[in-house]
């Protein structure tokens, strides 16, 4: 797979701007813009990092500019949420979709591991798509607990954090140019742990209609803080309040964008 999208990137080079992709140097790997003539046999695929605000970010620098993005699932749903919120031009970007392997699947409990190219004007896809592997177990045990069980283990859990923002600053749709978590209003400066729960809230509500399901934020906490559970669990109640999956249809508006009048809510579950 590594040398097929390297090859791609290498064709497609000759036609766009740039393609991000990750790359590979005795300094660490990080996401990079590879242009024609670029060395392609540092690009690499792995360690997972998210690469939507990368190309956001390039988009905006160089409004004429055509780029492409080595994507996978979860990169492409980062994407189309972007698009939703005017953050990425779809007609300025062409996209190299990576199919993730049962293995990778089942690490991060993904349902959609394969990239929905349907959205994307331009787009390949490397790899062969496999099924989505089985939720986290973790959810349905949280699910048994009662609500002052349920109180107590988030209270154990965020008690541990470091107010790091690696959560935020790792999601491939945190994109604010000025953050709630950093508006003293809300958050007190210099206090470790921060309040509980407002910090953690604040950041959950952001992603009520966000989460893609990426794991990023889990995967950067520094203090092992099961963060794909609550988001999991929102992202669940989301689907069954107003039958919203972030980043599965590109032509549906982001829902806290609506009047309370165009809201698809159902009323008996808002019940």
């Amino acid at each position: 797979m590594i040398q097929e999208i390297r090859d791609l990137v290498s064709e497609k080079l000759k036609k766009l701007d740039g393609v991000v992709a990750l790359r590979k140097t005795d300094q660490g790997t990080a996401p990079t813009l590879f242009q024609e003539g670029d060395d392609v046999s540092q690009l690499v695929l792995e360690p997972r990092y998210p690469v939507a605000k990368t190309v956001s970010k390039l988009q905006k620098r160089f409004k004429d500019a055509k780029f492409g993005v080595v994507a996978r699932g979860c990169d492409t749903r980062a994407l189309v949420e972007m698009v939703k919120r005017h953050q990425i031009d779809p007609d300025r970007l062409y996209i190299v979709g990576m199919a993730c392997s049962e293995e990778q699947a089942e690490t991060c409990y993904c349902a959609e591991p394969a990239p929905d190219l349907d959205p994307w004007p331009e787009a390949d896809l490397v790899g062969d798509p496999v099924p989505g592997a089985p939720p986290n177990p973790m959810v349905a045990e949280y699910e048994n607990l009662s609500r002052e069980e349920r109180w107590d283990f988030w209270n154990q859990q965020f008690t541990k954090c470091i107010k790091c923002y690696g959560c935020r600053d790792i999601c491939p749709v945190c994109f604010c140019d000025a953050c709630s978590l950093e508006d003293p209003l809300w958050v007190e400066p210099g206090l470790l742990v921060p309040d509980f729960p407002m910090y953690h809230l604040i950041k959950a509500m952001h992603m009520t209609t966000r989460c893609v399901a990426c794991r990023q934020c889990e995967t950067a906490c520094p203090a092992g803080i099961p963060l794909t559970v609550l988001y999991d669990l929102i992202r669940k109640d989301v689907g069954n309040l107003i039958g919203y999956i972030p980043g599965a249809d590109a032509d549906s508006g982001p829902p806290l964008s609506l009047t309370l009048a165009d809201a698809p809510i159902d009323s008996e579950l808002a019940k």
